[in-house]
């Protein structure tokens, strides 16, 4: 399976004419990304040596023009999880939940985490189940009352699935409105 690549930060847009660029990091303390180096990105196959120059505005080793900069948007900066810091008693790195097997609360099979993505409204969990069919969990504690990392395993209270039908015009139709 490989180390894993844990998702620390992404490159923004170029900042002046001299290959600076804007850099949102997603550690804890911004400051830290450059510490846990060397950054790649997803495949692992280009390294970013990197200077914070001010909070962030970053510069990279080997970018020297606007050009440069520019072609490097959206660039996501990733790091070996073996380079992190351990993290603090009852806290863990989402990237720690990828590959676990998901019961839920009766003990029955439910899956295995496939992903954990976050989009800005909260995040979700990617469930693969033994068909292959995937499902899409929040990650709050309600509908994940259980991460035991040390058992290896989530326990989930999954809500019941929705079911839209489509009616006149592709939209969803209640009960009063098709009455009306």
């Amino acid at each position: 399976m490989g180390t894993k690549r844990v998702l620390v930060g992404e490159i923004g847009r170029p900042h002046g004419v001299r290959g600076l660029v804007k850099l949102r990091s997603f550690t804890a303390d911004p400051a830290a990304i450059a510490a846990y180096g060397p950054l790649t990105d997803e495949a692992g196959t280009r390294r970013f040596d990197l200077t914070l120059l001010a909070e962030g505005l970053a510069r990279i080793e080997g970018v020297a023009d606007r050009d440069a900069a520019q072609r490097l948007t959206g660039t996501r900066l990733y790091v070996e999880r073996d380079r992190l810091p351990p993290p603090e008693p009852e806290e863990y790195y989402l990237a720690d939940l990828i590959g676990l097997p998901v019961v839920t609360e009766a003990g029955e099979a439910y899956g295995t985490v496939r992903a954990v993505e976050d989009h800005g409204a909260g995040t979700f969990l990617i469930i693969e189940d033994a068909s292959g069919r995937e499902r899409l969990l929040p990650f709050t504690r309600a509908a994940v009352p259980v991460v035991d990392l040390a058992g290896g395993r989530l326990v989930v209270a999954p809500p019941e699935e929705i079911v839209v039908e489509g009616g006149a015009g592709g939209e969803a139709e209640s009960e009063e409105g098709a009455a009306a």
